[in-house]
């Protein structure tokens, strides 16, 4: 018989209820971030967020928030997740909580939101990004030296006729519009509607943000629905170091520029073995560009061809890049691209609760504000061969560890299994910032100040 292999457990099963423990006791990470950031009492300190006649009763601000965050950071992916996740009573009282509210509950404040106060949310989303850049090793989101920017738009499909602003796109699905602005692994900014153009809000998401690159070096990229002349003068007027956008709509004049150019203007053939790719600028002034555009552009032959094909990136340029080297930097669009990928696959943000628009736009707020409360964990406190994770992996790793709670004498004590190697990891950061009950009585207090 095999040394190792499958057989039946000699463990015996006992069932008991789930009153003493809780599958998530990871979130007490989460919420000692958020409190680093101050992060309830700045939701507590927004009145646009409150839509209670009588704020003595039911469930405050700070409360909805706080379960709909920890619903994201936990896996959740719907109201009914976050209904779940609020009846887990000793995960409530591990986060200060006295219980949580039903799906029923977390939608109408969803649906009494307007845009005052989704406002709100997205400032302080930006205000989180703000303060997680300053807090972070630069190595650890800057890519030499510079900050990179993305911007992207995502269908978001829904079923049925009832999703306010919902359209018909180009798939003939009715679906959502999600264009959204990076800041190196943060997600920025989102403006989640019907618009038709693939980068409607490029403008508006540049002039608002414009603010927070203008004394770094940065990089920007875009994918081919920002290529239109009217979004390249945008792009060159928001004060990016450098920037390149993938272009293929219109190409025409682009191919007769590149085939009219001699041998010698291309650089040479690399040796055999190699992708046989050539480079070289090309100059145009596409339609409502407001100066002429430098093109990083590519020629090869597949086997079989008679004529070269071309790609092209429209760009601005560093004074020591070349062609070749646009082309590789904007290969780098492919890791943003995946983050956000991830954002919609793990957060599952390609469904929106609500069929009322600016519910929806709400609950997108706090994802993104999830998302990146996710990935400044991983950047401020995760050890170096962490770097590498998914925010998946710090969910299903880190963030879902039992814990259980005991009675003592006079007090509870929450005890919380932590995955093996990790156990000092752990010390260090509850040492250092978990904070720790002090004798006698707790003092009352209206909302966690840190």
């Amino acid at each position: 018989m095999a040394a190792f292999t499958k057989r039946k457990s000699k463990l015996h099963l006992q069932l008991t209820n789930s009153s003493h423990a809780s599958a998530h006791g990871g979130q007490v990470l989460v919420d000692a971030l958020c409190r680093r950031f101050n992060l309830w009492q700045r939701v507590h300190n927004q009145p646009a967020l409150e839509v209670r006649k009588r704020t003595g009763a039911g469930f405050s601000p700070v409360a909805i928030v706080a379960q709909l965050l920890f619903s994201f950071t936990s896996g959740g992916a719907s109201l009914a997740d976050a209904e779940r996740l609020g009846a887990d009573r000793v995960l409530m009282n591990l986060l200060g909580l006295e219980k949580g509210a039903d799906q029923t509950t977390l939608g109408e404040w969803l649906r009494a939101q307007d845009p005052q106060s989704v406002r709100a949310l997205h400032r302080l989303n930006g205000e989180f990004v703000d303060w997680a850049k300053e807090q972070a090793k630069p190595g650890r989101w800057l890519h030499g030296a510079e900050v990179e920017m993305f911007f992207d738009d995502t269908e978001v499909e829904v079923d049925g006729h009832q999703f306010e602003a919902a359209r018909i796109n180009y798939e003939g699905n009715r679906a959502l519009s999600w264009q959204t602005l990076w800041y190196g692994p943060w997600l920025l900014d989102g403006i989640l509607d019907g618009a038709g153009d693939v980068s409607e809000h490029l403008p508006v998401l540049l002039q608002e943000h414009q603010h927070r690159w203008q004394e770094r070096a940065s990089y920007f990229y875009a994918d081919s629905g920002s290529s239109a002349g009217k979004f390249i003068n945008r792009i060159e007027q928001a004060g990016f170091s450098r920037w390149s956008i993938s272009y293929n709509k219109w190409t025409d004049k682009l191919d007769r520029l590149a085939a009219e150019l001699s041998e010698t203007q291309w650089s040479p053939l690399p040796p055999p073995g190699q992708a046989q790719e050539q480079y070289t600028w090309v100059k145009h002034q596409p339609g409502e560009c407001q100066q002429v555009q430098k093109f990083a552009t590519v020629r090869w032959k597949q086997d079989g061809d008679l004529m070269w094909r071309y790609a092209y990136r429209a760009c601005q340029p560093g004074d020591k890049d070349t062609p070749q080297g646009v082309f590789e930097r904007h290969r780098l669009k492919g890791a943003k691209e995946q983050g956000f990928s991830e954002v919609l696959s793990t957060l599952d943000l390609h469904h929106p609760p609500c069929k009322n628009l600016l519910a929806n736009q709400a609950f997108y707020a706090i994802g993104m504000l999830a998302y990146n409360v996710l990935v400044t964990l991983k950047l401020l406190d995760l050890p170096d061969d962490a770097q590498s994770w998914r925010i998946g992996t710090i969910i299903r790793h880190l963030l879902t560890v039992p814990v259980t709670v005991s009675m003592h004498a006079r007090y509870e004590v929450a005890r919380i299994c932590i995955p093996a190697g990790w156990l000092r990891w752990w010390r260090l950061f509850v040492d250092h910032w978990v904070p720790k009950r002090k004798p006698g009585r707790p003092v009352a207090e209206a909302v966690d100040t840190g």
